[in-house]
């Protein structure tokens, strides 16, 4: 038995109980199980609202809503939705190490609670004129891009997308593996005990992407909801369980010792604003919340929530750090034990009970997140799929059901994107780390996708309304500024400042942010690298959409490739009956697909 007192079979217990709970949740948003008539029901079955604005009927609505959940959710729906989801294992790692770095301390621990809150405010204020902009039917900002700018935005953000998101599943299953293996007593640096941990990694990949496969993203959006729940009421127990164990006890004195206000700390906050603000930009399963609120009302007050919930967890854990190193500060001072463990060694002195319940929490916020994820990265593509006429119209049978190719397209994407995923979450890289280099890749193109709400000339005509040509060379620009602060620092090689190992070699290995400061997330250089990235994106979008304006007049507002996408010939059917399928021009800057039948008529 581990110091902790989880045993190896209470754990898996303890996993596979919570996963099989939620899977009977998802069957019953799906409605494989009934509910009874009552006021609760409508917390745990959905209902398809696939319209318009204007109340129109939104083509294969069924599968529209399997993958949007569009028009149903509630603003309790939407704030516990975006709590339960947004804050994954990792949070007992994040803001702790925070708190429990003396030299971070108050303004760490502040700086990333409102940064992980943050997000959540910006989209709550941008979130209606993207929706608008994007079109009722839409399901995130990668329909945004291509309505704004063209397709080559499109795939820009589509792969900043899919990047983030397949990393914050790498990052939430190795955090998850490694709890497991650290309460039952394993050491997770040692290659015996990957299979222990491959196997957590593999059975929450299993269950949530059945359950995902089978019900989409309104069963997600209902297992948030349990989730959420769950989530607050295990944090007040962990509280008053923390506090009151008498060997977790300090005095004011020692808190106050360990508690500061520092000049690492604030650079820290000023990295984590940045930071987490730009990655979160593209993370489709917020966006995702969006169009599945019932309104915008309850979009804006969901969100408004949600990010008030986050903020309080993040606080929490950070307050944890700072009471565990108050408790011993001359062990973390000298490394004997290390800050972003410091919640569990508030942990150990309780009983093994309350482990378990830990297990619970954590679980809970693993599965949250990653539900919500695999299907947000299905979402990426989900529009396109449902525009082409052979994936709705061509099915297969399997088991006595005919299933469409559109179906198994977006089941079998759910499915592809794990096993990837749970192989490289088995080389236990840093979470922290992993985080730092998809925020600084976002933090290259986040002001040049979201410079597009502007549309008219601004401060007086010196700026223009981005262009797509713009667009592209701005994220190049950002791209470049990072590369250019890597030459400048002399950075040729990114290495593991704990274990020595190698990430990668070249130019591009200063993504990985190994400055050598006291933490990954701190430091002078790396808070220089946060400001100039996103601004020389921003920047050159400006730049380069004026020059674009200036040189080709009206021919800017063209998108790129936009004459060769209006050749293209595609075909689908209509009754049974072969069509082609052209790209017509529809208004000043949109494209559509539109069938025609073989005299060209609609």
């Amino acid at each position: 038995m581990s110091s902790f007192g989880v045993e190896e079979g209470g754990a898996y217990a303890v996993l596979y109980t919570v996963l099989l709970a939620f899977t009977g949740f998802a069957f019953v948003a799906k409605g494989i199980i009934p509910v009874p008539d009552s006021k609760f029901k409508k917390w745990f079955v959905p209902r398809n609202r696939a319209k318009t604005a204007a109340g129109e009927e939104i083509p294969n609505s069924a599968e529209d809503f399997f993958l949007s959940a569009r028009n149903s959710a509630t603003t309790w729906t939407i704030a516990l939705s975006f709590f339960a989801s947004g804050m994954g294992a990792w949070v007992v790692y994040g803001t702790t190490e925070m708190g429990a770095t003396v030299d971070l301390s108050w303004l760490g621990v502040i700086g990333y609670s409102a940064a992980s809150a943050c997000p959540a405010v910006i989209i709550s204020l941008i979130g209606p004129h993207i929706r608008e902009m994007s079109g009722e039917d839409a399901f995130g900002t990668t329909d945004f891009a291509k309505v704004r700018f063209g397709r080559v935005m499109q795939l820009i953000v589509a792969g900043l997308s899919v990047f983030y998101m397949f990393i914050f599943i790498v990052a939430e299953l190795t955090s998850i593996s490694n709890i497991y293996g650290l309460l039952i007593g394993k050491d997770t640096t040692a290659d015996d005990t990957k299979g222990y941990t491959t196997s957590i990694a593999w059975s929450v990949c299993a269950f949530t992407v059945f359950y995902s496969t089978l019900a989409g993203v309104p069963a997600s959006i209902v297992t948030d909801k349990v989730q959420g729940l769950m989530m607050v009421l295990l944090i007040i127990v962990l509280v008053v369980a923390v506090t009151a164990e008498p060997a977790n006890a300090i005095s004011p004195q020692e808190f106050a010792d360990v508690s500061n206000i520092t000049l690492d700390g604030f650079m820290a906050m000023v990295i984590l604003f940045l930071a987490v603000s730009s990655a979160e930009m593209f993370n489709q399963g917020n966006w995702q919340r969006v169009w599945a609120a019932k309104d915008v009302p309850s979009m804006r007050k969901g969100f408004f929530l949600g990010s008030l919930m986050v903020f309080f967890l993040m606080m929490f854990f950070g307050i944890m750090g700072i009471i565990a190193v108050a408790n011993d500060p001359v062990s973390y001072a000298t490394f004997q034990k290390f800050a972003y463990l410091s919640f569990f060694d508030l942990l150990e002195p309780m009983g093994a009970g309350w482990n378990y319940v830990v297990l619970i929490f954590v679980t809970c916020l693993c599965a949250s997140s990653v539900d919500t994820l695999q299907n947000a990265i299905v979402s990426v593509f989900s529009h396109d799929i449902l525009q082409i006429p052979r994936c709705q119209t061509k099915a297969v049978t399997i088991f006595g059901h005919e299933i469409t190719i559109g179906k198994i397209v977006t089941r079998l994407m759910l499915i592809g994107i794990n096993i990837p995923a749970v192989i490289m979450s088995s080389q236990r890289k840093d979470v922290i780390s992993l985080f730092l280099v998809a925020d600084l890749v976002c933090a290259t193109s986040v002001l040049p996708v979201f410079l597009g709400l502007i549309t008219e000339p601004k401060l007086g005509g010196i700026i223009k309304p981005p262009t797509e040509l713009g667009s592209v060379l701005g994220c190049i620009c950002g791209i470049a500024a990072v590369l250019v602060n890597g030459a400048v620092l002399g950075f040729d090689e990114a290495v593991n400042p704990y274990t020595g190992e190698v990430y990668e070699t070249g130019p591009f290995s200063y993504f990985w942010l190994t400055n050598g400061d006291i933490c990954a997330l701190c430091g002078s250089k790396t808070m220089v690298t946060f400001i100039i990235t996103p601004l020389a994106g921003g920047v050159g979008c400006i730049l380069f959409s004026n020059l674009d304006h200036a040189i080709r007049g009206e021919a800017a507002k063209v998108r790129l490739f936009d004459g060769f996408f209006t050749h293209i010939k595609r075909y689908g059917e209509i009754d049974g009956q072969p069509v082609e399928m052209k790209m017509v021009k529809k208004g000043s800057d949109t494209d559509k697909e539109e069938m025609f039948d073989t005299n060209n008529n609609i």
